[in-house]
């Protein structure tokens, strides 16, 4: 049992943890907290050992952010990307923890984030390739400003991402989800892109597609 780690988490074991068992970690969005994406644990594989981490920055209510956003005077909306930064340094510590805990390697590591999540899961892996390189970046985008200039091929040999983005988005739009798709595509880096009629949120088809993709891979 792990005495402290660098985030808050909960946590769901399969009914034996080896050599053999993959790690899936979630990271929420904005404004939400640790149970958040957990509670789509039911709908998961369950021979996953699922944790799921909770922001650092407290935002009152039970609602958490890994990094702050606002809006100027002009309406444009604005990001702490030296926070966003902190938080990659952050969820790269935390997964070593879980990593080393439970013996689990990076090539038996998914990390799954939504919206703001997704942003970081995206960016944790190509800023630290070796600590995981399988990605499902679930209503989110590869943002520039935290996500390294120059990836070398050989760090992203092995990468494999599952984009997806709703058309309907009105939070991040779908220009954003399909800059992604463009941005992976010019890398060189394995994925999958879909896209779905729906809002900020993950559907049931876009989660029935998530689990499938999961599935092929553990």
């Amino acid at each position: 049992m792990i005495q402290q780690t660098t985030l808050n988490y909960s946590i769901k074991k399969p009914a034996e943890i080896n050599e053999q068992t993959n790690l899936l970690i979630m990271l929420h969005g904005y404004g939400s907290n640790k149970d958040d994406l957990f509670s789509l644990s039911r709908a998961l594989p369950q021979n996953l050992l699922m944790v799921s981490a909770e922001a650092p920055i407290a935002m009152g209510n039970n609602a958490f952010a890994w990094y702050s956003i606002h809006f100027d005077e002009a309406g444009i909306k604005k990001y702490n990307f030296p926070q966003a930064l902190e938080a990659i340094n952050s969820i790269s510590e935390f997964i070593s923890e879980i990593q080393e805990e439970y013996g689990i390697s990076a090539k038996k590591t998914i990390l799954m984030g939504f919206s703001q999540g997704s942003i970081l899961s995206i960016a944790t892996s190509l800023t630290h390739p070796q600590k995981v390189q399988k990605v499902i970046g679930l209503s989110g985008f590869s943002d520039e400003h935290i996500i390294p200039k120059d990836l070398n091929p050989s760090d992203i040999a092995n990468h494999d991402f599952f984009i997806s983005h709703g058309t309907e988005d009105l939070v991040l739009p779908i220009h954003l989800g399909r800059a992604t798709n463009e941005f992976l595509s010019k890398a060189g880096i394995k994925h999958q892109y879909q896209e779905y009629p729906e809002v900020h949120t993950i559907s049931q088809k876009n989660l029935k597609d998530a689990v499938k993709w999961i599935e092929e891979r553990i």
